[in-house]
């Protein structure tokens, strides 16, 4: 019904119209009639013949005819439309409408629909209860339709009395008012919109379109007498943003200026804190400083571009900035202002990254340092200490395993210190800020290391030494046990012996024990040698004690004779010896006595004993 009425409306100009738009544009008469008065163009001369052929050669030419205006017909051909095709008739049409009634609309740089849409929502902007956004159902209650009307011709519509909720009445008041005062004819039905969900977009563009073109005369002659007005006016504004260009561009080549030093200044921090709060000033300043200056960019390329594009539809020379002040000298300073702050970025990120690694060595330094000297802590003293003089043999050998077992874990611990120096010597590659402290320390602990290695291999050699000292007294104790040991016998022997009672009746008898007792004293000095060198062997133990500052045992492990045992028996024999040299010699005058006596009674029994027999006999 909207195709139709709208073909009506341009072939009623040429004192025709058409019933039904399927049919009779079928021979193609009409439809190149309807290309002329629409166009104001002559198409070349129909074919007035009745056979087929002669109907699909019109259509050609008024398909042609549309081709020639820049339109592609995608699928519709000549022998559709002959053929009475509903759709592809409707779609010839709707494509013609386009074309010639709604492409050529140009609404501030927009065009065809888009153009149709904006001007009806400059047109309907003031009306409240209006809202155009599209061609369907925006206009459904009617209002947007009167809206257009009342705009141009106010005393047309009551638009204070029309209601929201009353769309028919509106729809058809707008129609009737179209048609009987503007000539648009009645190309829509108020009912079919109200109750269709979408009204057709198509139908709707068409009618409106028609509005467009009823008023454009008008709004073309408004636009006539407001131009050299426009013109005064584009001119001040023109020397205003000029001016404003002018200003932007010296305040921010000015920032920029004042910004590249800050962020190509390279001023490493000591501490993490420190440079994560530069990190901050720099987010600070992406934050909050940075984001107007790139409005005010923006704003100056959008206001530079709208100046020359004033300028040239205004006929006037281009804008030409100050020198230096260029779009492409803000341009290039603003590229070397991202190539400053991405180097800047990339500096704190890596000096804090620096930092942290730092941080994290020197942490890992104190830890492993403080581990370190924990260990340290008493070893010197330990290794200085020389109470291992009052120890015994076992005592030293068992301090000699110890110290082989310390030995083991200072050779263990070599690693640590030598991590601890590395560790030290990369603080000092990395320029931490408290080096020197690290230093000092690093170097304490290497001093003391050397130190404790020095006192261990002094204190080995110490023990060592000792060992084979003591072991020299051992083997002297032990040799001096087995010799007076069996000494220590003889004495008591020879104490028993010349402590022995004797009985004798002879002298044989006593000049036996005489002969012995003789043989005895002979073997004294022999005795007296060996006991001086019994006790030697001790005085050589005591005199190695005292010469290396060795505490003897109390006894000797090995026997419990002492010198003093052996000095004290001893004095008892040299006591004993003359005492018995005394009992025998005055037994042995004893027995000299009782022989003479022997002898003398013998004698005179030889003398008597005769006598006696004779006076027996």
């Amino acid at each position: 019904q909207t195709f139709t009425a709208w073909c009506n409306s341009h072939l009623r100009k040429a004192g025709t119209q058409i019933e039904n738009i399927d049919e009779d544009f079928r021979d193609g008469l009409k439809l190149m009639l309807l290309l002329e008065v629409i166009s104001g163009e002559r198409l070349p001369k129909p074919e007035r013949g009745k056979m087929r052929v002669h109907k699909i050669n019109n259509v050609n030419k008024a398909l042609d005819f549309i081709a020639s205006k820049g339109v592609k017909l995608v699928s519709i051909g000549a022998e559709e439309i002959v053929d009475g095709n509903a759709k592809m008739t409707l779609g010839m049409i709707w494509t013609i409408i386009l074309r010639f009634a709604i492409q050529d609309i140009s609404v501030e740089e927009t065009s065809a629909k888009e153009g149709l849409l904006l001007w009806c929502q400059r047109k309907t902007a003031p009306y409240k209860n209006v809202n155009v956004q599209n061609f369907h159902i925006s206009w459904k209650d009617g209002l947007a339709f009167n809206a257009l009307i009342h705009r141009h011709r106010p005393e047309l519509i009551e638009y204070d009395k029309l209601r929201k909720d009353d769309p028919v009445t509106n729809l058809n008041n707008a129609f009737e008012v179209a048609e009987k005062y503007l000539d648009i004819p009645k190309m829509l039905d108020a009912e079919d919109i109200v109750n269709t969900a979408r009204p057709d977009e198509k139908a709707i563009m068409t009618y409106v379109s028609s509005f467009y073109h009823a008023f454009s005369g008008a709004q073309k002659a408004e636009t006539a007498a407001n131009r050299i007005c426009k013109v005064l006016a584009v001119n001040q504004e023109n020397e205003q943003l000029m001016e404003d260009y002018e200003r932007l561009a010296s305040d921010l080549l000015a920032w920029i200026q004042r910004t590249i030093p800050w962020l190509e200044a390279r001023d490493p921090q000591k501490t993490i804190p420190a440079m994560q709060q530069k990190l901050e000033d720099f987010r600070e300043y992406r934050r909050v400083h940075k984001p107007p200056k790139v409005q005010e960019k923006c704003q100056l390329e959008i206001n530079f571009n709208t100046l020359q594009t004033k300028l040239r539809l205004s006929g006037r020379p281009a804008f030409m900035p100050s020198e230096g002040r260029m779009v492409s000298d803000i341009g290039a300073g603003w590229q070397r202002l991202e190539q400053a702050e991405k180097g800047h970025e990339e500096w704190l990120l890596t000096e804090l990254r620096r930092l942290e690694r730092l941080d994290h060595l020197a942490e890992k330094f104190r830890q492993k340092a403080s581990i370190h000297e924990g260990w340290t802590e008493g070893k010197e003293v330990a290794l200085r200490d020389r109470d291992s003089g009052t120890a015994s043999l076992a005592q030293v050998r068992a301090l000699l395993r110890k110290h082989e077992a310390f030995e083991s874990d200072l050779a263990a611990h070599q690693d640590r210190v030598e991590q601890i120096a590395a560790i030290a010597q990369e603080l000092n590659e990395l320029d931490y800020y408290d080096s020197p402290s690290v230093n000092a320390r690093c170097q304490k602990i290497c001093d003391q290391w050397d130190l404790l290695g020095s006192l261990t291999h002094s204190r080995r050699e110490a023990l060592e030494k000792m060992e084979k000292q003591l072991e020299t007294i051992d083997e002297l104790h032990l040799e001096y046990a087995k010799r007076a040991a069996p000494f220590n016998n003889w004495m008591e022997s020879a104490m028993e012996d010349l402590q022995d009672m004797f009985i004798v009746h002879t002298i044989e008898e006593i000049q036996g024990l005489i002969t012995a007792h003789e043989q005895f004293k002979s073997t004294l000095g022999d005795a007296d040698r060996e006991r001086e060198a019994i006790l030697g062997i001790q005085g050589e133990a005591q005199r190695l004690a005292e010469l290396h500052g060795l505490q003897l045992p109390a006894s000797n492990p090995y026997t419990s004779v002492t010198a003093q045992v052996i000095n004290s028996k001893w004095e008892r024999v040299q006591q004993l010896v003359p005492k018995r040299d005394q009992a025998l010699q005055e037994e042995q005058n004893r027995q000299n006595s009782n022989e003479h006596l022997r002898r003398q009674f013998g004698n005179q029994a030889n003398r008597v004993g005769p006598w006696i027999q004779t006076k027996m006999e």
